[in-house]
């Protein structure tokens, strides 16, 4: 029964690893299609914030972590305000710059 459960664990534990994106292939997907508004930090381009008249959050705040990975993704793949859907990124990028999001942390 132990080694049933200890298999069980491991099986979902590679699933969910499986599941999450490519923090490091995100970053480079982010620098091409999300730096220029959103800094190579996550800390928001004052002037295009200035220049669209919007504010933009830092993605490191925890405002902005405490949301899902789904919410994120529906940022992405379909825009906010007056952010418009990022379609250059899409499909397994989609999670790999979710997980580069989530490694800028505060």
């Amino acid at each position: 029964m132990r080694i049933l459960l200890t298999i069980l664990t491991l099986a979902c534990l590679w699933t969910v690893a499986a599941l999450a994106g490519d923090a490091k292939a995100g970053q480079t997907v982010y620098d091409r299609s999300c730096k220029t508004c959103h800094g190579v930090d996550g800390t928001a381009n004052p002037a295009i914030a200035k220049l669209m008249n919007v504010p933009m959050r830092d993605l490191k705040s925890a405002e902005v972590q405490s949301l899902t990975d789904d919410d994120i993704k529906q940022v992405i793949t379909g825009g906010t305000g007056k952010m418009k859907p990022v379609n250059s990124v899409s499909g397994a990028a989609v999670d790999d710059v979710v997980a580069h999001i989530r490694g800028l942390k505060k």
